[in-house]
């Protein structure tokens, strides 16, 4: 009866049965407060107390969603679209289309994870990249199931090994941090990404399945105005290019200068305005469609802010684990796998692997210490139970921010076609690959 595990399955449950994410969070947040003992009081309160935390990813999501319909209007992503398509035209056999498609699938991880350490913009790039290329996968045919994975995995595999960035965040400050100041010794900066180099080569076992087993195969989307391209370039004003090039520079430099992805999306809207590419009176109709186009992942994020603060304060948490420490002896191998499940369930539930470690590491540490594991296995333990759940959690950025991108035409539903997917290829290997870490090290 630990209200965490509770609410979590009840949230996953209600989620395969395709109840709206909002809804499900909300309900399952009310069912871990009230099995809690917290009442029914207390447990709106914290709730509502919680809600605040998503505001600001929520307005981000709202703003960035502005400047993606900023920048289709200015035609960049139509030449994007036809300088791949093009390559295409005249190459229609198998060889060049499944080359091109590969080729594409690189740049994506690429880009992905140079948006975590080389450029530190998370997910602000998806809805302004991904919409403009929905024309080019529909072209080749490529399952949209696979683009997420191949998403999540740039968004979730950088942090757990590069200690730059993102990564330089989750690996020293968080992870390294927290692992000392509950005890664990002798252990340095450049050990961290050396522990989790056995979990990270089970996300890559998860991408390599899903890109070359799972979804392999072709799938075709109805027409919309987002999967056709206009192939005729005498539209395209050069003007408005430049202007979308600098828009685009705009933002991500004030984005990086300020750490605000608002600041950001606003600064490269006002550029967009100001360079004549939309009207002046037209900037409320195309901020309306931006809106329109993120609202429900805004609202996702503002309900998991509130259900992650009813989780805390249930102190489920901290339960569930004292349980699982005496109730399995001196079974250490039994011991390194709850471990793993437990993180699992919490992360999947606060929807972040960075709010997950301090949480779990001042009780994780002291257990592993206790079960005998060494100071690289316990980096593991603790570095792969936090980042278990970050894919395939229906509240995480990582699986919010490729669905923004891909169901920017309606043709990509969130649960099953970005949480499933992520859930099966990543969380399954990170379990196997952190669980021998945690043996071998």
């Amino acid at each position: 009866m630990n209200p965490v595990v509770i609410s979590v399955c009840v949230m996953l449950l209600l989620a395969i049965m395709r109840v709206n994410v909002v809804v499900a969070l909300t309900f399952s947040a009310l069912v871990g407060g009230l099995i809690a003992g917290m009442g029914l009081t207390d447990t709106v309160s914290a709730f509502e107390s919680g809600l605040g935390g998503g505001a600001t990813i929520a307005l981000s999501y709202a703003m960035l969603g502005a400047f993606a319909v900023a920048i289709s209007r200015s035609g960049i992503t139509d030449l994007l679209a036809q300088s791949v398509i093009k390559k295409i035209h005249g190459e229609e056999h198998n060889g060049a289309t499944m080359g091109l498609k590969y080729t594409v699938l690189v740049a994506l991880i690429l880009v992905t994870m140079s948006s975590q350490n080389v450029i530190p913009v998370h997910i602000a790039f998806i809805p302004i990249l991904v919409p403009p290329l929905l024309a080019v996968f529909a072209k080749l045919r490529l399952d949209r199931r696979a683009v997420a994975c191949v998403l999540t995995f740039g968004l979730v595999t950088p942090y757990m090994l590069l200690p730059i960035g993102f990564g330089g965040i989750f690996l020293n400050d968080i992870l390294l941090a927290n692992l000392t100041a509950n005890g664990l010794e002798g252990v340095t900066a450049s050990q961290v990404p050396m522990a989790m180099l056995l979990p990270g080569l089970g996300m890559l076992t998860g991408l390599l399945t899903a890109i070359f087993v799972t979804y392999r195969k072709p799938r075709d989307y109805a027409p919309t105005e987002l999967t056709e391209v206009d192939t005729d370039p005498k539209h395209i004003n050069k003007k408005n290019i430049i202007v979308a090039v600098v828009g685009i520079a705009a933002t991500l430099s004030v984005q990086l200068s300020t750490g605000s992805m608002i600041i950001g999306a606003l600064a490269g809207f006002m550029v967009f305005t100001f360079g004549g590419v939309i009207k002046w009176n037209e900037t409320s109709d195309v901020f309306q469609k931006g809106v329109h186009m993120m609202a429900m992942i805004g609202f996702i994020m503002i309900a998991a802010a509130g259900f992650a603060a009813v989780m805390k304060q249930t102190g489920g948490v901290e339960d569930l684990v004292q349980t699982i420490s005496s109730t399995i002896g001196d079974n250490k191998p039994m011991a390194a796998l709850l471990m793993l499940i437990v993180g699992l369930l919490v992360t999947m539930g606060i929807g972040s692997s960075f709010s997950t470690i301090p949480i779990i590491a001042t009780i994780y540490v002291p257990l592993a210490l206790a079960f005998g594991f060494s100071p690289m296995a316990t980096i593991a333990l603790v570095g792969t139970a936090a980042a278990l759940g970050d894919a395939g959690s229906p509240a995480s950025d990582s699986t919010l921010g490729p669905t923004s991108g891909l169901n920017a035409d309606g043709q990509h539903e969130h649960i099953w076609e970005t949480v499933v997917p992520t859930f099966v290829h990543y969380n399954i290997p990170l379990i196997i690959f952190g669980w021998i870490a945690a043996m071998v090290l």
